[in-house]
């Protein structure tokens, strides 16, 4: 199971990386145990914190030729991780 899927790469995000705190899209059904143990692994970096959070489906309606279609768009979720002081997380380094 791949519980990290990407990054988060938002302006939001990248201003909290002056105090550590890294934004990642992950599996739903992982924890934050597992979450933390990913992180660890992947970027060999000690995690301090872990917070999660699930975002609600928006729902969507536009109209097409065969006529008006109505959806909602995925749920997901959302970890918020904080390093230890001194540690960074390169995303642009096999760019």
């Amino acid at each position: 199971m791949d519980i990290l899927i990407k990054p988060l790469v938002t302006e939001k995000v990248n201003a909290s990386t002056d105090k550590g705190i890294y934004g990642f899209v992950v599996d739903k059904s992982a924890n934050k145990v597992e979450i933390k143990r990913a992180i660890e692994k992947t970027y060999n970096v000690s995690v301090e914190s872990v917070n999660t959070l699930i975002t609600s489906s928006k729902s969507k309606s536009k109209f097409t030729k065969k006529g008006f279609t109505q959806g909602k768009s995925k749920q997901i979720k959302k970890a918020f991780i904080k390093v230890s002081k001194g540690e960074v997380i390169d995303f642009y380094s096999g760019i």
